[in-house]
């Protein structure tokens, strides 16, 4: 009796599962129009005329729509998947205050087949970070120092995949393979293989997770992976810059933005 909208673009990975996950299991799959995932107007009257029951979104995507009027009239969702980016406490305070459904927050890179952890949000919640988790079926989750040891509840260590959802490399690049897919220090198996995320994390008492932060200049915006030093590299290129520099900026809660900072060489004038 359920009915998932596929409304993300198919060159992201969520919408794998969006697209195979109610087929396999005998539910409806409702495609959301072209560039439907932009317009939260359209989302609310479709989720209320097809009766959609199960549906995804990006935290700043969720952000947005819990802005548009009418949202409250939503009532056929069962649940709501958040993935991609870090998941606010103060955004999950809000969908509580809107809508009356579950809220389920994921995290896993690509490099896993989309999601590893899963947490279920509690409205009655106090924690002022919301946990990513626990691990799926047939994967493991290790946080590890950079001695590739385990790290005690409560420290920061790198956040470490294994199991069954690993993907095999990057294509055509194996040197970055062979730094990121490493041999699992934990197994008998010399051929099991442990994803190196970036990614930092600590264990909490109850031994879910707690996603930190980054432990390089990668951010996510968007649901979307950015490396800053890309950014930064080719502005380096241009005529006339001396240095440059690229942060995220949220002038406004929950609206991110890429922002460059740069210095022009001595008697140049660069125009932007």
């Amino acid at each position: 009796s359920d009915r998932v909208l596929q409304k993300t673009p198919f060159s992201f990975d969520v919408s794998v599962w969006e697209f195979l996950w109610p087929l396999l299991n005998g539910a409806c799959l409702v495609v959301a129009k072209p560039g439907g995932h932009k317009d939260t107007a359209y989302l609310r009257d479709t989720i209320c005329k097809y009766n959609i029951t199960t549906m995804h979104f990006v935290p700043s995507m969720l952000q947005v729509f819990l802005e548009e009027s009418g949202v409250e009239k939503c009532a056929s969702l069962k649940r709501v998947i958040c993935s991609g980016e870090a998941l606010p406490y103060t955004l999950q305070k809000r969908f509580f205050e809107r809508l009356d459904t579950e809220l389920h927050n994921l995290y896993g890179p690509t490099e896993a087949a989309i999601d590893v952890t899963a947490w279920k949000c509690s409205k009655e919640s106090n924690i002022n970070r919301v946990p990513i988790g626990y691990p799926i079926d047939n994967i493991q989750i290790y946080l590890l120092d950079k001695y590739l040891q385990p790290v005690p509840i409560g420290v920061p260590g790198e956040l470490h995949i294994g199991g069954i959802g690993l993907a095999k490399g990057y294509y055509r690049r194996p040197e970055l393979t062979n730094e990121k897919f490493i041999q699992n220090p934990f197994s008998n198996n010399k051929e099991d293989r442990l994803y190196k995320t970036g990614d930092l994390a600590r264990y909490l008492n109850d031994g879910s997770i707690e996603f930190i932060g980054r432990i390089d200049h990668q951010v996510k915006l968007r649901g979307l992976r950015i490396e800053l030093g890309e950014i930064e590299f080719v502005l380096g290129s241009y005529e006339g810059i001396k240095e440059s520099v690229v942060i995220v900026r949220e002038d406004q809660p929950g609206d991110k933005r890429l922002t460059a900072y740069i210095v022009a060489e001595d008697g140049m004038n660069v125009e932007v």
